[in-house]
């Protein structure tokens, strides 16, 4: 990809089965995550079930899986059966329920019985430094910050990633994951700050050899296709 290793992991962000064991077969994918949303889209209908087909073969790298719950009591019912579908199966618990009361008291139970818990939905540095104060001492864990929607709302959001890498020191088995990227610079952002992880769709996996890439070349490929599909097209004037 570069001439620089690059340190942040890649991990596959999606619910479709073909491409995720297409992405299983992809040496550069250290791990997964989905969510309702993507498995809805995907027509996912039977929740265990594909989690079970999935965890036939992704081996032993990590994935997270979210609970769909939005009541505390339940959500930590569904975290405990999620937990135990696998060693590498990490519990996505949004900062937050749809009512916007923490969900940082679950959290912190959660981690400190030793369920690997992926606080998911972090947009500020306030909810960086309660789920980390929570996660601390508790099992392995990530803190999904959103940093493409941040950039939706026109914010810059590699000094948010960048502050959070920071505050998560204070957890050392945290890792912080750089969530919905919109393109493939936002890998190498992350990495420029130390962020640990950053999830990408298919669309930006299949853009991961364009990184350094010579722009007199690219150039002149855009115009060959520009070229070819006006050609295609048979337009006259």
């Amino acid at each position: 990809m570069s001439s620089s290793p690059l340190k942040t992991k890649i991990f596959a962000d999606g619910a479709a089965i073909k491409e995720i064991l297409e992405f299983a077969a992809d040496k550069r994918i250290r791990g997964f995550t989905t969510n309702p949303t993507l498995m809805r889209e995907a027509g996912v209908l039977d929740y265990a079930e594909f989690a079970s087909e999935l965890l036939l073969h992704v081996g032993d790298r990590p994935i997270s899986f979210e609970v769909f719950a939005d009541e505390p009591k339940e959500m930590h019912r569904q975290a405990r059966i999620i937990s135990s579908w696998a060693d590498n199966v990490f519990v996505k618990i949004p900062i937050t329920t749809t009512k916007g009361e923490t969900l940082i008291p679950l959290v912190h139970d959660l981690s400190s019985s030793g369920v690997m818990v992926n606080v998911t939905a972090v947009f500020t540095l306030d909810q960086v430094e309660r789920a980390t104060e929570a996660l601390s001492g508790g099992a392995a864990s990530y803190i999904s910050i959103f940093a493409g929607r941040i950039a939706d709302t026109g914010r810059d959001p590699l000094p948010i990633v960048a502050e959070a890498v920071e505050i998560m020191k204070a957890s050392p088995d945290t890792e912080c994951i750089w969530s919905s990227p919109r393109e493939v610079l936002n890998l190498i952002q992350a990495n420029s700050v130390g962020c640990h992880i950053i999830t990408m769709t298919r669309g930006l996996l299949d853009k991961l050899g364009t990184i350094g890439k010579d722009l007199d070349q690219y150039s002149l490929e855009t115009v060959e296709m520009f070229n070819r599909d006006a050609t295609l097209a048979k337009y006259s004037l």
